[in-house]
């Protein structure tokens, strides 16, 4: 079902678009983080394999706005909620994370990212998550500042093996 702005939940027949998307991210993001060389295209089918599997999850919102074209998208956006470990700063440890809000260049400036991100930020509402953290792009970042996120309290830090 689509909503009034254009956004319904993806189905398997997106795979191949949300895996376009997904590597038009990587593509823009850049660098040897997003982007290593030694990468391959593995990536790609482990990516759909997952997505497809992610479909069928409670705990998994995939998101979706069709494009101009038959089967093709205008954006994409995903948000996960997992359980943590409860807390004085986390009542209930329900986790939210935005994983890749992305527009095809085509259709951006249209309003997409704002409609996707406000169905995740209701559906993350109702799975009472107490908090949800992403990672912006320089671009995207006002877009969620307005939205109401604010800097991370605690740095932001990984490691890779």
């Amino acid at each position: 079902m689509t909503d009034r702005t254009g956004v319904r939940p993806a189905t398997d027949d997106d795979i191949p678009e949300l895996v376009r998307l997904r590597a038009l991210l990587f593509g823009e993001l850049g660098g040897d983080f997003f982007n290593p060389s030694s990468a391959g295209d593995d990536w790609r089918a482990a990516l759909a394999a997952v997505l497809k599997d992610k479909l069928k999850h409670d705990d998994t919102r995939i998101l979706v706005v069709d494009g101009d074209r038959d089967g093709a998208l205008a954006a994409c956006a995903i948000g996960t909620v997992e359980q943590w470990f409860p807390g004085p700063h986390s009542r209930n440890g329900r986790i939210g994370h935005v994983i890749g809000v992305v527009t095809d260049p085509a259709h951006r400036r249209r309003g997409h990212g704002r409609a996707l991100m406000d169905d995740l930020l209701r559906w993350f509402r109702e799975r009472e998550a107490v908090r949800v953290d992403l990672y912006a792009s320089r671009q995207a970042e006002p877009l969620y500042r307005d939205l109401g996120f604010s800097d991370h309290p605690d740095p932001a830090l990984c490691w890779r093996p």
